[in-house]
C-alpha cells in the first residue's frame, strides 16, 4: 500500500472508532436521560393514581383500568404482603393466578417508605418496563411505562447520528487522502530523486513547504553532493592509480582468492607473453615452475613469501607474491634480463680488459727483467725495447678506446656535427695509417657522391673511419682493397666501409658490435687489436642518430654500414 493510502486508511480508522465511540456515548446519554424523564413522570403519575384509588376493593380494578387507559401508563396495585389485588393489564373480574411481587426491589423499596425504581423485562407481559413504586392505599401502588417509546426515540436519534457519522466519514476520508496527498507527493519526489541518484543521474529535488521535509530535502541534496565529491575523488584515484599500473616497468597482477587473474597491466602481458587483452590462465596454469607455484599458492593461502627467479619465454624473471586482506594476491613480475645480461656483459669486460692486459704486461715485464738481469748486445737490448714500447703503446692504446667508450655511454661527450667531406675526412684517417697499409700492401678506393656533405661531429667521424680503416687492415691479406662509399638514402646519407678479407661467419655477424668480440679470438689477438673499435663506431654512430649493420660471407670479405640522418 502506497504511502497516502496508508495516511488515508489511518485517518479513516482513527475517525471511524472516534465517531463510534461518540455515537456509543450519545446513544447510552440519550437513553439514560429518557429513562429519568419516564421514571420522573411516573413518580408523578403514581401519585396522581394513589389520590384517585377508591376506597372500596371493588371497584378498584375497574379504577385502575380507566387511569391505565387515560394516562397510558400500566398501574398495578399490591397489598403489603406482596400480593396484586388490581393489574391494569388484565380484564375487569377476578385476577387469575398472579406471582406474589413483595420480593420485586421497588417494591421493597416502597414499603420501606420510599420511592422504588427499576427497569427489567415484565415476564407477565413479555416486555421491558420502567417501574416506580410508593406507599399508599391499600398497600403500595406501582405504575410502570414501556420503555418501547424510549428505544424508538434512541434508534431514530441512532440512525440521524449514523447518517451524520457517515457523512462526516466520507468528507473526513476525502479531506485526508487530499491530505495524504499533499504529504505523500514530496515524499514521492525524495523517493523519486533518490532512485536518480542511485542511477548516476540529475535529481530533482522536491519543493514541500513542509518544514520536516524540507529538512529532509536538504540532508538528501548534501548526501548526494557528498557522494558525488567522493565519487570524483574515487575515479581520480582510480584513474591515478590505473596510470601509475601502467606504466610501471615492472609487471602487476591480481588475483581473486581462487587464482584466478583479475587485473594485470601492460608491462606483466608484455613480460609473460601476452598481448593486448587476450584472457591470462589461472595463476596455477601461468606459473608452472614449482618455486613459483609454490610461491603464489603460499600467497593464496594468506603468507607473503619470498621472491623467486624463473625463466619464462627466454626471459629472466624475478616474481614475488604477497597476500590480500580480502583473499587473492597481488604478484609482482619484474624482467630482469637486461639487469642479468648486463652482469654477464660486465663479468665478461673485466674478464677481457684483465686478459687484454695480461698479454702486454706479462711482455713488458718479462723483457724488462731480461734487459735488467742480462748483459745484452745492443741490438738485442734495442729490439727488446722496442717490443716493451709496442706493448705499452697496445695498452696505452686499449686504455684510451676504453676512455673513449666510456665517455660516449655515459654521455659526458654530445657529438657537434657540422657538414664534413667524407672523403677529405676519409683520407686524413688513411694517412694515419700509411706505414700499415704501405706494408700490407693494401689500398683505399674512394666512391663519395659529388656535393655529399653529411652532418658529423669531425673528431667523431675521423676516429670512426680510423677504427673501420685499422680493423679491415687488419682482416685484409696483401694486395687487397678497403673502399668507403657514400650516397644519399632515405633521408640521410649510408657510408659503407668494405674489405676484400676473410669475412665473418654469419652467427657472428649481430655481435661483433659487442665489447671484446672476436669472431676468431686467437687469430685476432695474434694480429692485435683492442677488440673495441667496432663498439665505439656503434656508439659514435649512434650518438648522431644513426645506424650501423654489417655484412660479411666467409673468404668474400666484410662491409660496415651506416646510416646517419
Amino acid at each position: 500500500m502506497t504511502f497516502s493510502g496508508r495516511l488515508a486508511t489511518g485517518t479513516f480508522f482513527v475517525v471511524t472508532v472516534a465517531l463510534a465511540i461518540l455515537l456509543w456515548r450519545a446513544e447510552r446519554a440519550l437513553r439514560r436521560d429518557l429513562e429519568v424523564d419516564v421514571q420522573r413522570q411516573l413518580e408523578r403519575n403514581a401519585t396522581l393514581v394513589l389520590r384517585a384509588l377508591p376506597t372500596g376493593q371493588a371497584e378498584l380494578q375497574h379504577v385502575v383500568r380507566k387511569l391505565s387507559l387515560d394516562a397510558d401508563i400500566r398501574i398495578t396495585v399490591i397489598s403489603s404482603t406482596g400480593v396484586v389485588l388490581a393489574d391494569s393489564d388484565f380484564p375487569e373480574g377476578p385476577l387469575g393466578a398472579i406471582e406474589n411481587h413483595l420480593g420485586r426491589p421497588e417494591v421493597q423499596a416502597a414499603l420501606a417508605g420510599s420511592v422504588g425504581h427499576a427497569k427489567r423485562h415484565s415476564a407477565t407481559v413479555g416486555r421491558d418496563f420502567m417501574y416506580v413504586a410508593i406507599r399508599g392505599g391499600p398497600g403500595v401502588v406501582r405504575v410502570a411505562e414501556d420503555l418501547e417509546r424510549v428505544d424508538a426515540i434512541v434508534h431514530r436519534s441512532q440512525w440521524s447520528v449514523a447518517g451524520a457519522t457517515a457523512l462526516a466519514l466520507v468528507v473526513g476520508l476525502c479531506l485526508a487522502l487530499l491530505a495524504a496527498r499533499s504529504v505523500s507527493r514530496p515524499i514521492i519526489g525524495l523517493a523519486d530523486a533518490a532512485r536518480s541518484i542511485a542511477a548516476g543521474s540529475e535529481p530533482r529535488y522536491p519543493r514541500p513547504g513542509i518544514r520536516e521535509i524540507d529538512v529532509l530535502v536538504r540532508a538528501l541534496r548534501d548526501m548526494h553532493q557528498q557522494i558525488e565529491q567522493r565519487i570524483a575523488d574515487l575515479r581520480r584515484e582510480q584513474a591515478d592509480s590505473a596510470t601509475i599500473l601502467a606504466a610501471m616497468a615492472e609487471g602487476v597482477i591480481r588475483a581473486d582468492a581462487r587464482g584466478r587473474v583479475t587485473t594485470a597491466n601492460a608491462a606483466a602481458r608484455r613480460i609473460l607473453g601476452y598481448e593486448g587483452e587476450d584472457p591470462m590462465p589461472d595463476l596455477a596454469e601461468l606459473f608452472r615452475a614449482p618455486d613459483a607455484h609454490a610461491l603464489v599458492q603460499a600467497a593464496l593461502e594468506g603468507t607473503s613469501s619470498a621472491t623467486t627467479v624463473l625463466r619464462v619465454n627466454d626471459r629472466t624473471v624475478e616474481l614475488s607474491a604477497h597476500a590480500l586482506p580480502d583473499g587473492g594476491a597481488v604478484l609482482v613480475v619484474r624482467d630482469i634480463t637486461a639487469l642479468r645480461n648486463l652482469e654477464t656483459v660486465r663479468r665478461d669486460f673485466v674478464a677481457n680488459v684483465s686478459h687484454e692486459l695480461k698479454t702486454p704486461l706479462t711482455s713488458i715485464a718479462g723483457y724488462a727483467e731480461t734487459v735488467l738481469g742480462d748483459d745484452l748486445d745492443s741490438e738485442t737490448r734495442q729490439r727488446f725495447l722496442e717490443i716493451i714500447l709496442a706493448n705499452a703503446r697496445r695498452m696505452q692504446h686499449l686504455v684510451d678506446d676504453l676512455l673513449d667508450l666510456s665517455r660516449i655511454e655515459s654521455g659526458r661527450w654530445q657529438p657537434a656535427p657540422i657538414a664534413i667531406d667524407p672523403a677529405e675526412v676519409a683520407r686524413e684517417a688513411w694517412a694515419s695509417l700509411g706505414r700499415r697499409a704501405s706494408e700490407s700492401g693494401v689500398a683505399l678506393h674512394i666512391d663519395v657522391e659529388p656535393g655529399l656533405t653529411p652532418r658529423l661531429d669531425p673528431d667523431a667521424a675521423r676516429q670512426l673511419f680510423t677504427n673501420l680503416f685499422d680493423n679491415a687492415l687488419r682482416h685484409t691479406p696483401h694486395g687487397g682493397e678497403i673502399s668507403l662509399s657514400a650516397r644519399l638514402d632515405a633521408g640521410g646519407v649510408e657510408l659503407r666501409v668494405s674489405d676484400t678479407g676473410s669475412g665473418i661467419s654469419r652467427e657472428h655477424l649481430p655481435r661483433i658490435f659487442e665489447r671484446f668480440y672476436r669472431a676468431d679470438p686467437s687469430r685476432a689477438r695474434a694480429i692485435g687489436g683492442t677488440g673495441l673499435g667496432l663498439a665505439i663506431v656503434r656508439h659514435l654512430i649512434e650518438s648522431h642518430g644513426g645506424r650501423v649493420w654489417a655484412e660479411s660471407e666467409p673468404g668474400r670479405g666484410t662491409t660496415i654500414g651506416m646510416w646517419v640522418p
